[in-house]
């Protein structure tokens, strides 16, 4: 069973023209626990999401993948 990506954060970057490394910049996180969350293979806390929603000027739900489709 393959899972499904929970957040949109290298889509946001990517629609922003903003880099990982800018992001981990503006974190003072390592660029490699940025990487990670950008692949999906683990994910920022609430906080951490909140922060980046924050530096990124946007919503945070636009930072998560929803887990219901709308009709």
């Amino acid at each position: 069973m393959s899972r499904k990506p929970i957040n949109r954060l290298k889509a946001v970057l990517a629609e922003q023209g903003k880099t990982n490394k800018w992001l981990a910049e503006q974190l003072n996180k390592n660029e490699t626990t940025v990487s990670r969350w950008c692949t999906n293979e683990v994910q920022p806390s609430m906080d951490t999401l909140v922060a980046i929603a924050t530096i990124l000027e946007i919503n945070v739900r636009e930072l998560i993948n929803p887990t219901k489709t709308e009709k």
